[in-house]
């Protein structure tokens, strides 16, 4: 399964890892994972949007990290999903409450 993460970029000095160790263990089950963490610095918020958008819509699922109700752009991914009707899931829930 194609699966995106959302979760909370901006300000979060240690996205990178989180999003790495999520994307790891959502590996590890099996799936292919789309990671907005992997894109380059230096584009603009509107750039970054608009490639995470492409994102979702290429995905099966987007699974939300604990704290994407901290990131407009996440908010945004979720309300988008809800829209759209993408198939969402907790990334805690679907993985047994592990995320450091």
């Amino acid at each position: 399964m194609k699966v995106y993460i959302a979760g909370k970029i901006t300000g979060d000095r240690r996205y990178r890892a989180k999003f790495r160790e999520a994307a790891k263990a959502l590996e590890e089950a099996g799936h292919v994972v789309l990671n907005p963490a992997t894109l380059p610095d230096g584009l603009d918020d509107v750039d970054y949007m608009r490639i995470c958008m492409a994102m979702v819509d290429a995905a099966d699922l987007a699974v939300f990290l604990p704290d994407y109700r901290e990131s407009r752009g996440a908010m945004v991914e979720w309300a988008y999903c809800q829209r759209i009707g993408k198939d969402c899931a907790l990334y805690l829930d679907m993985m047994g409450g592990k995320l450091r």
